[in-house]
């Protein structure tokens, strides 16, 4: 059989392009990854009671906001001895109010900010607050969540490898290698990345956008299934033998 050809406008032929082809998920070793959190502690401590004792687990990141116990989440994945997490746009949001309230605030405020900001026992600022307001309320939340805290966040990585996986919060160009990655790329996502399958064969395991069901295609794994909304938090876990998803 010979290979399919199209032809263009002006009648030349040309091969059809190849389709990437994914070998079976192969982890270097077995974890779990979880995807966007949004301040539901609840279904956390639901999911991770579902998994083996000795499990590896690495949050995708979005930990915070929209949900009403952010604080207790971040607590809660800083201090547990099994888990990690990567920088998703909230969080990096919320960096941003901490260095420039002024400047950066009210967008993380508009976006769930304020509910991160109850958690932490802060109230009485909104969206259209003055800069002094802001500040303050700045001061206040950097001595809620300690320079512990403040720092774990601050250095979160944003993106972690096992065998030809890799977890990022929001998705990965894939007409570019993802060693000349920039992280802001990792963290707020790429507009081809859902469009177009990558060619080198990797799975990218990702949250930041809601999915009705979890899915598994072109190299993609997404597992973001709006915890905050639905009530269900999803995860993946990488077993020598394939994956599987778990939900609460």
């Amino acid at each position: 059989m010979t290979d399919m050809k199209f032809f263009d406008l002006f009648g030349k032929s040309k091969q059809a392009a190849p389709k990437p082809q994914f070998d079976p998920v192969q982890p270097d070793a077995p974890f779990c990854a979880i995807g966007d959190i949004h301040g539901r502690l609840d279904l956390l401590e639901r999911l991770v009671a579902a998994l083996p004792d000795d499990m590896q687990i690495i949050s995708v990141g979005d930990m915070i906001d929209r949900g009403e116990h952010s604080a207790d989440v971040l607590r809660y994945v800083h201090a547990h001895p099994r888990m990690s997490a990567l920088m998703g746009n909230h969080e990096a949001m919320m960096l941003n109010f901490l260095a420039d309230p002024a400047g950066q605030g009210r967008r993380w405020i508009r976006n769930g900010g304020l509910q991160t900001l109850a958690s932490f026992g802060i109230a009485g600022v909104t969206e259209s607050a003055g800069s002094d307001a802001l500040l303050r309320t700045r001061d206040s939340l950097f001595e809620a969540m300690g320079q512990d805290l403040v720092s774990w966040v601050a250095n979160l990585e944003c993106v972690a490898s096992s065998g030809n996986i890799i977890v990022v919060h929001a998705g990965a160009d894939p007409h570019t290698p993802l060693a000349e990655h920039t992280p802001d790329t990792f963290i707020w996502g790429h507009p081809e990345f859902r469009k177009t399958p990558r060619s080198d064969g990797i799975w990218v395991v990702h949250g930041h956008t809601i999915v009705d069901d979890l899915k598994v295609k072109d190299g993609r794994i997404s597992i973001d299934t709006g915890a905050y909304a639905t009530g269900v938090l999803s995860a993946v876990v990488f077993k020598s033998d394939g994956a599987e998803f778990l939900t609460t």
